[in-house]
């Protein structure tokens, strides 16, 4: 049975750093692209990030632009999030999903072809 499970989240003050993992069970992680999204309080969860079954296919919300890098440890099925130099406003549940499209790139997946879910880490960026 396919699954993903997200760990790492934290209470964290502004500025500091965090990283986020997905273990991912069930399929083979090397078909897939997986894509991080958050929701942040009384907002509509977003997109942050994606990789795609290429390590170099790599895709960035403007947000997550230079702060936030995403990366695959295939050896132990786990996708990372690093996130660095943290704001409030990143203060959100992080989930993990995984595209049942094979081999297609992070610029042609849409949050609807993510299919399964995580069940959420909570990230709260606070004095």
């Amino acid at each position: 049975q396919a699954q993903l499970v997200e760990s790492g989240g934290n209470l964290v003050q502004p500025g500091g750093s965090l990283r986020l993992s997905c273990v991912v069970s069930g399929f083979y992680l090397d078909w897939h692209a997986i894509g991080w999204f958050r929701q942040r309080p009384g907002m509509a969860r977003e997109e942050v990030t994606c990789i795609g079954d290429n390590d170099g296919d790599t895709t960035y919300s403007d947000s997550a632009k230079g702060r936030f890098t995403i990366s695959r440890d295939k050896a132990n099925n786990t996708v990372y999030l690093q996130m660095n130099n943290l704001r409030s406003d990143d203060t959100a549940i992080y989930y993990c999903a995984m595209a049942d499209l094979l081999l297609v790139p992070c610029t042609d997946i849409f949050e609807e072809d993510y299919d399964l879910w995580g069940q959420g880490t909570q990230v709260t960026v606070s004095l």
